[in-house]
């Protein structure tokens, strides 16, 4: 039997594509779970805020994204990568649609937060620009990287992964609703969902030693990003900053 250099790492799978359609499937279904458990226990508290039409439209694009890259992975895993392929491009003109509904989100949501409770800070501002922007980055990876099959299916993943943290960590919120008081708990009660899924998907690859370099790279560049704004919410300029923000926005 020979054995595997699982350290080695590939620029290209040298397996066949269609080995990795079952772990995609996988690692989308957790973070599916995430998504349902997270957003159903917060549902109650939600919709009592009576929130805008805005934040439906917001919940619903995003949402609607979890389909769209569900329905691409699943074609792939039912061998019709034809219609895969057909769906690509209007999966790019969603997530335009996302990096407008973001910070649409956003902005509702701090003044929906404003009308509750008065003009204030608000430096979890950082968790919903980092999402948006590392699933934009990453997406556009994967877009550039789809004539090598092996790493754009797993920067496809990992940008749906960068979006993790709003459903995860409303779990942790529902059971564990103390506010984390140093970098390290906001880590790991922001972004436990999103470390998770990233070494379940390297642990497999490294497992299997299929470890795609450009994988490798922007997985530790995302837990450096999440790791970077769990020391901002912390930071008091930039606590500063957002309540400039929020104040102008309120105006």
């Amino acid at each position: 039997m020979q054995k595997v250099a699982r350290w080695k790492w590939h620029v290209r799978g040298t397996w066949k594509p269609r080995e990795d359609r079952i772990p995609s499937a996988v690692w989308l279904g957790i973070l599916w779970i995430g998504v349902l458990l997270g957003f159903g226990l917060d549902a109650k508290r939600f919709l009592g805020q009576h929130p805008p039409l805005l934040l439906h439209l917001h919940a619903t694009v995003f949402t609607g994204w979890m389909f769209l890259i569900t329905a691409k992975v699943l074609l792939v895993v039912r061998n019709r990568v034809d219609l895969h392929r057909k769906l690509g491009w209007f999966l790019v003109a969603w997530a335009c649609l996302m990096g407008v509904m973001g910070p649409v989100g956003v902005y509702t949501s701090v003044m929906l937060d404003v009308k509750a409770h008065g003009i204030g800070p608000d430096p979890f501002l950082c968790v919903q620009i980092l999402d948006t922007s590392c699933f934009l980055v990453l997406l556009a990876i994967g877009i550039a990287l789809r004539s090598n099959p092996a790493a754009h299916k797993r920067m496809m993943i990992l940008s749906s992964v960068a979006l993790a943290s709003p459903g995860f960590s409303r779990i942790t919120g529902y059971f564990f609703p103390t506010d984390p008081n140093t970098p390290f708990l906001f880590l790991l009660n922001a972004y436990y969902g999103n470390i998770l899924l990233i070494a379940l998907m390297l642990g497999w690859d490294l497992y299997r030693g299929r470890l795609i370099r450009s994988h490798v790279i922007a997985s530790i560049s995302l837990v450096a990003c999440m790791f970077f704004n769990s020391v901002l919410f912390f930071w008091k300029p930039w606590s500063d900053l957002t309540l400039q923000w929020v104040t102008a926005w309120a105006k």
